[in-house]
């Protein structure tokens, strides 16, 4: 086609970016209200060894405290409340490589529910387990050949149940923003936002209530070096696949970033920070010997890219989200004494 009604690639994609649900402040607000007295409102911590290490002020939100141990349950229970009694007596499914598993099972088991999880083969046995413990069903694939989504949709589809994924759903992200809105009603003004990305659903709401509430806040997310999906994609100014990664943050292995999920990121995120798996290995030891804190590597990243030099320049007053703590105690010590 040309003239007047031709359309540039550009603008075809702003059209097609256009009919995509959005995030709103006001979305998480409301996510906020329906969570409250079900997920955890998680401690904002302050470290002087950690101010002195990063040369700042860093106030970090413990998601890793949060219920199933990660902020998943957030989302999970956002989108999970919100189906109908009908649907929610047929049952619930979702695919994840652990933390989000765990989210949907819970939050079934709060809501009366019964939950199938599509989990990989190579999940840590501990998340496995938790999964199994809070009542869901487990279905394993291999996830360097299989496709998660393409199987989860046909299980879910096969059993009628609704399936509620990981990143890639409004309420999700709306539900993982309200961490991002309680760390600054807690700590008040932020020069910057520091926030792990695997799908980019964390950051996605984080991003959105952090630049309503903040215009001018830096938001940084951090991936790990051999996951760096979300940073090739915001580079191309486009969605971008990477080989599924191998790498110890394996809640952060995603391959390309969702397609809801980048139409905010790629808006409102400012930059993404990578990091090796040595120094997420430091940033465990040191959560761990000086604040006393567990955290799983995906849970570690953001502080990594701190204590890492990998956020460049520092700024003076820094927000800082540890996603997640789910690790046994064989590869907590299997990690940190490699």
């Amino acid at each position: 086609m040309t003239g007047p009604e031709a359309k540039t690639a550009t603008e075809a994609e702003a059209e097609a970016e256009a009919e995509i649900p959005q995030v709103t402040l006001a979305d998480i607000r409301d996510a906020a209200a329906r969570i409250e007295g079900v997920a955890h409102r998680t401690p904002v911590l302050r470290s002087r060894t950690l101010d002195d290490l990063v040369g700042a002020e860093v106030l970090v939100k413990c998601e890793n405290l949060q219920r199933v141990g990660a902020f998943k349950f957030r989302g999970a229970y956002n989108a999970a409340s919100r189906l109908s009694p009908e649907q929610l007596a047929k049952g619930i499914a979702a695919y994840s490589s652990g933390n989000h598993a765990q989210a949907v099972a819970l939050a079934a088991r709060e809501l009366g529910t019964t939950a199938v999880i599509l989990m990989p083969e190579d999940t840590p046995r501990s998340k496995v387990e938790a999964t199994l413990g809070y009542g869901a069903e487990v279905v394993t694939y291999d996830r360097y050949t299989g496709d998660r989504v393409a199987i989860g949709e046909k299980l879910a589809a096969d059993r009628g149940l609704a399936l509620i994924p990981p990143y890639e759903h409004p309420h999700i992200i709306a539900g993982q923003g309200t961490a991002a809105l309680e760390l600054i009603e807690k700590a008040g003004e932020l020069d910057a936002l520091v926030v792990p990305v695997g799908g980019g659903g964390l950051i996605a709401g984080s991003a959105t209530a952090a630049k309503a509430l903040l215009p001018g806040i830096r938001v940084i997310g951090v991936e790990p070096e051999g996951g760096d999906d979300t940073k090739r994609s915001l580079e191309a100014g486009r969605r971008v696949s990477v080989p599924v990664p191998r790498t110890i943050a394996d809640g952060q292995a995603a391959d390309i970033p969702g397609e809801l999920t980048f139409s905010i990121n790629r808006r409102l995120v400012d930059e993404i920070a990578l990091v090796t798996d040595d120094e997420i290995r430091d940033a465990m030891r040191m959560a761990f010997e000086r604040m006393k804190t567990v955290l799983e590597p995906s849970g570690a990243t953001s502080l990594a890219a701190l204590l890492s030099g990998r956020i460049s320049p520092v700024p003076a007053r820094i927000g800082v989200i540890l996603s997640g703590g789910n690790i046994s105690t064989e590869r907590f010590a299997q990690i940190l004494g490699h």
